[in-house]
C-alpha cells in the first residue's frame, strides 16, 4: 500500500514538473516570436500574437519604415505613411536635396531645385571654384572664372608661390618670383639654414654661414657636446672639450663615483676611488 502512494506521489511531482517545463517552453517560443515580428523577420508568425502584441508590432513596424523613409532606403513603402508623415517627408527629402546641390554633391537633382535655390547653388559652385583656384587644391575651372576673379587668382597664386618658397615647403617656382620676391625667399633661407646649424638639425650648410655665424654655430655645437658629456650621452665627443672642461668632468664624474660606492646605489668602480676615500666604505655598500 506505502509503495503504491509513493509511486502516486512520483507521478504527479513527474507531471507538474512537465507541465511546468512545457508551459516555460511555450512561453520562450510566444517571446521569441513577438521579438522576431518587432524586428520584421521572417519567422515572425503573426497567428501566435494576441490582439495587444498585435498592436504594438504594428507600431513598431510603422515606426521603422518612417525611419527608412526618412534615411532614403529601399524598404520604405511610402503608401503606408500617414499624410502628416508623407508632408514631413516631401520637406525633409526637399531640404536633403538643397544641402547636396549647395555642397557640390553627385545625388543633387537641380531640377527639384526653386529657381532661386538654383542661383543659390550656382553662387555656390561659384565660389567653391574661385576658392580652388586661388588656393591650388580641388578641381579649378578657370574657364568658369569672370576677368576680375581671374586677376583675382593670378595674384594669389603668386602671393602662395612665394610663401612656399620662402618657407621652404610647397611647391615653389622661382621663376615665378618678382627681384624682391627673390631677395626675400634668398634671405628667408640663409636664416633657416643658420638656425638648423645652429641647432645641430639636419640640412645645415656650414659653407652658406656668415664668419659671425659661424662662430655662433661653433660655440652653439661646443655646448651641445659639453652637454652631451656632462650627461653621459653616446654623441660625446671628449676630444672636442678644453682642457678646464675635460678636467671639470672628471672631478665630477670623481664625486660621483665616490657617492656610488659610498651610498651602495648606482655603478661604483673601487679602483677609482682614493686610499681615504676607500677606508669609508662600508664593506656592506
Amino acid at each position: 500500500m506505502k509503495a503504491g502512494f509513493q509511486k502516486y506521489l512520483w507521478a504527479q511531482v513527474a507531471c507538474l514538473s512537465l507541465g511546468t517545463i512545457l508551459a516555460f517552453g511555450q512561453s520562450s517560443g510566444f517571446a521569441q516570436n513577438l521579438e522576431a515580428c518587432k524586428a520584421g523577420r521572417a519567422a515572425c508568425d503573426q497567428s501566435k500574437l494576441s490582439a495587444a502584441q498585435s498592436t504594438d508590432v504594428a507600431l513598431t513596424s510603422h515606426g521603422r519604415n518612417v525611419v527608412n523613409c526618412r534615411n532614403g532606403y529601399d524598404s520604405c513603402d511610402r503608401s503606408k505613411l500617414t499624410e502628416p508623415e508623407t508632408i514631413a517627408l516631401a520637406v525633409a527629402d526637399h531640404q536633403r536635396n538643397v544641402t547636396d546641390c549647395n555642397d557640390g554633391m553627385q545625388s543633387c537633382d537641380r531640377s527639384k531645385l526653386t529657381p532661386s535655390e538654383a542661383r543659390e547653388m550656382a553662387v555656390g559652385q561659384q565660389q567653391r571654384n574661385l576658392a580652388a583656384c586661388k588656393d591650388g587644391t580641388g578641381a579649378c575651372d578657370r574657364s568658369k572664372l569672370t576677368p576680375a576673379e581671374t586677376e583675382g587668382v593670378n595674384s594669389a597664386r603668386r602671393e602662395l608661390n612665394a610663401s612656399d618658397c620662402e618657407n621652404g615647403s610647397g611647391l615653389c617656382d622661382h621663376a615665378q618670383l618678382t627681384a624682391s620676391q627673390t631677395q626675400e625667399t634668398a634671405a628667408a633661407q640663409h636664416r633657416r639654414n643658420a638656425q638648423n646649424c645652429e641647432n645641430a638639425w639636419d640640412e645645415c650648410d656650414h659653407s652658406q654661414l656668415t664668419p659671425l655665424e659661424a662662430k655662433q654655430t661653433a660655440d652653439s655645437e661646443h655646448q651641445h657636446n659639453l652637454s652631451a658629456c656632462k650627461d653621459s650621452e653616446a654623441t660625446c665627443d671628449y676630444a672636442k672639450l678644453t682642457p678646464a672642461e675635460a678636467k671639470i668632468l672628471v672631478d665630477a664624474e670623481h664625486k660621483r663615483n665616490y657617492a656610488a660606492c659610498l651610498k651602495g646605489y648606482g655603478y661604483c668602480d673601487p679602483s677609482r676611488l682614493t686610499v681615504e676615500e676607500a677606508r669609508t666604505i662600508h664593506p656592506d655598500n
